[in-house]
């Protein structure tokens, strides 16, 4: 079964199979780089002049991964969760640490192939929700083959 949503290693790039991004170098080098961290938040414009210092330096390893040896990068082909804000091209970031909650985003394995959709439990048990109107609920049946692989913490897109 095809489902609609792949995952691949770069978005131009396209295949069957989801290839994870934890172990790529640019990612470990994305994560591991520390970015500056000005000192005063900027309400709605530019920082004042004298702020132009830097207080200290932030790593998005640090933000961004709470479970280091459980967390992986996957990027996003498709549309079905653009309501949430999860575009095709965006980088996940995934803890498979995480207990998957009603309501959370998970990469989903069913019948073999990967998936990200919401978590829903209902009277007819699980169900995984796509968050565009194109793509219907997927209610997994007793007999597929299914397990949530990780919870999607944070979704990193270009603006």
């Amino acid at each position: 079964m095809q489902l609609p949503l792949e995952l691949t290693s770069h978005p131009a790039r396209r295949c069957n199979h989801p290839v994870l991004l934890s172990m790529t170098r640019p990612n470990r080098e994305m994560l591991h780089r520390q970015r500056a961290l000005l000192r005063r938040a900027v309400p709605a414009g530019f920082p004042s002049p004298a702020d132009d210092y830097v207080e200290r330096r932030l790593s998005l390893d640090e933000h961004l991964v709470e479970h280091r040896e459980s967390t992986f990068f996957m990027r996003v082909a498709g549309e079905s969760m653009c309501g949430m804000g999860i575009y095709d091209g965006d980088l996940l970031v995934v803890d498979r640490a995480l207990p998957a909650t009603p309501g959370s985003v998970v990469i989903a394995v069913v019948d073999g192939e990967f998936t990200v959709k919401q978590l829903l439990h209902t009277p007819d048990g699980m169900t995984l929700r796509a968050a565009h109107p194109d793509y219907p609920d997927l209610h997994i049946r007793p007999e597929q083959d299914f397990s949530i692989w990780g919870v999607v913490r944070w979704n990193v897109h270009k603006l």
